[in-house]
């Protein structure tokens, strides 16, 4: 007997959205990483940046949105904001977030997509706490923030994430529902958080992590470390 598997009326239209902001060492190479064909759109949000992070994503293939208020939210919003605002036959069903650091693997997009192509889930986290990641590709202040991050939110909302990674995917509809707010660190966080209030059918998948190109902007400096800790932990309890 045969076995007969049932597809959907059309594969989901996929954008993806990339914050950027002083990535010019490495943006080409995210853009040119992600699966030719699988994407009808990247959209890198250019957060501010001092050096040719735009020119060089525009070369690549990447529409290109200045978004000139630093803020990695403020980066996400732009690019959700102009996903949303297109005719509705061009209009994304799946919206995937990655970094232009080049420390995510754009080719398991497909991966992290399925799941919600497949309708078991609407949101899809990369867990770099479950894949396989590089020595070094992590501080172990990142690590160490990742799982008291996860822990408070198991412990707060009852979700069992192991990560905050950046790469993930989500319905655009859903994350329209979601109401983001956050502007700047917390926008993971804010995205987990809020999903687990309002119930939202979700799901982890093992990625794999790299060293990233060039300095983090956050875990690289003191600063940038206890900023963005302060702001992840005062985004869990804010939506409790």
């Amino acid at each position: 007997m045969g076995i007969f598997v049932t597809l959907p009326a059309r594969m989901p239209r996929i954008n993806v959205i990339i914050p950027a902001f002083n990535e010019e060492q490495s943006i080409a190479k995210v853009v040119q990483a992600i699966p030719a064909g699988y994407v009808g759109e990247v959209i890198v949000v250019n957060n501010n940046s001092s050096d040719d992070t735009a020119r060089r994503a525009a070369m690549a293939g990447a529409t290109v949105l200045d978004e000139p208020t630093p803020g990695y939210g403020n980066a996400c919003l732009k690019g959700i904001a102009y996903a949303a605002a297109k005719p509705a036959d061009e209009r994304p069903d799946i919206i995937v977030f990655l970094d232009g650091d080049f420390s995510d693997y754009p080719e398991e997009m497909p991966m992290l997509v399925q799941p919600i192509a497949a309708g078991q889930v609407d949101m899809v986290i990369g867990s770099r706490a479950l894949g396989m990641r590089e020595s070094g590709s992590m501080m172990p202040q990142q690590v160490f923030g990742n799982w008291l991050a996860t822990t408070l939110l198991r412990w707060l909302y009852k979700a069992r994430f192991t990560d905050l990674g950046p790469f993930r995917a989500i319905r655009l509809d859903t994350l329209l529902a979601l109401g983001m707010r956050d502007r700047t660190y917390g926008w993971t966080v804010e995205m987990q958080a809020k999903a687990a209030r309002q119930k939202i059918r979700y799901t982890e998948i093992p990625v794999t992590y790299r060293k990233r190109i060039g300095t983090s902007k956050v875990s690289g400096t003191l600063k940038g470390t206890v900023l963005a800790g302060y702001k992840i932990i005062l985004t869990i309890f804010k939506y409790l």
